[in-house]
């Protein structure tokens, strides 16, 4: 990765920005940052990762809140979505919808997913429209009863 899109990736996340405000980014780093989101969606794992693995943050969010976890999980990327759990994504960030990564897999019915979130520790209480809501709002039983097994 180049260092200019280093520099994007290091304040893309929870860091306070340089005296004078936030740091401007480029056009190329923003298109850059903003395929990461592509990639996530479209379930290119190989190129997802190594990006990650040479520094883009594993916990980058677009303008609506969305991680790479839960566009990943989102779209049925599931092997991608544990690969990311592996590098310590974070399972409880909720986007600005007040979705998780949780409430998507639950959504998505994919119990894989739901099972792999819940074993890195989400929440399934978190967020406006958390996993347990999800499961009440569309009649997803047999998530629910995942979420409640785990809840023990």
């Amino acid at each position: 990765m180049s260092q200019d899109f280093q520099h994007a990736a290091d304040h893309s996340e929870n860091q306070q920005p340089p005296a004078g405000g936030a740091p401007e980014l480029t056009e190329e780093q923003m298109e850059f940052l903003a395929s990461m989101f592509g990639l996530a969606r479209a379930g290119k794992t190989e190129e997802l990762l190594d990006l990650v693995d040479r520094g883009v943050p594993v916990n980058l969010s677009n303008e609506k809140g969305d991680t790479l976890l839960i566009l990943s999980v989102y779209n049925d990327h599931t092997e991608q979505a544990q690969h990311l759990l592996a590098r310590e994504a974070d399972v409880d960030r909720v986007n600005d919808q007040g979705q998780t990564a949780l409430g998507c897999a639950v959504f998505r019915q994919n119990e894989v997913a739901t099972k792999a979130l819940l074993a890195a520790g989400a929440d399934p209480r978190l967020g406006r429209q958390s996993a347990y809501a999800v499961a009440e709002i569309f009649g997803l039983d047999a998530m629910r009863a995942i979420l409640d097994a785990h809840q023990g």
